[in-house]
């Protein structure tokens, strides 16, 4: 568990760190942008739409994890946008509060304990 908790750390630093200095060089349009390369038909295009796909299955997980009610929902909200910056955290969190527990990790409480 302690290196699944390092990679998070290291993970959402490196992706916070990278996200900073690119809108610091090309602002917030990110939507334009991932939706310009998915249209070109080209690898940025193809590596957006490999991308969205793990955004939509993290997302999918989430809810599912959480059985999907309201607040399964909303964080697989949050997932389909918010990424590896919002992954790494809910994970690291999550480690913690089930001390360390995989089964119940990945398949959230109630499904853990059957």
């Amino acid at each position: 568990m302690a290196v699944l908790r390092i990679y998070l750390v290291a993970a959402f630093l490196a992706v916070a760190v990278y996200t900073i200095m690119v809108v610091g060089t090309q602002g917030w349009d990110l939507v334009s942008v991932f939706l310009q390369d998915l249209t070109a038909i080209n690898w940025a295009g193809q590596f957006n739409l490999d991308f969205l796909a793990y955004l939509w299955l993290s997302a999918l997980w989430l809810a599912w994890r959480h059985d999907f009610s309201a607040a399964g929902i909303g964080l697989a909200l949050v997932a389909s946008v918010g990424g590896m910056l919002f992954l790494a955290i809910y994970l690291l969190t999550v480690s913690f509060r089930t001390d360390g527990n995989l089964k119940a990790l990945l398949l959230g409480p109630r499904r853990a304990n059957t």
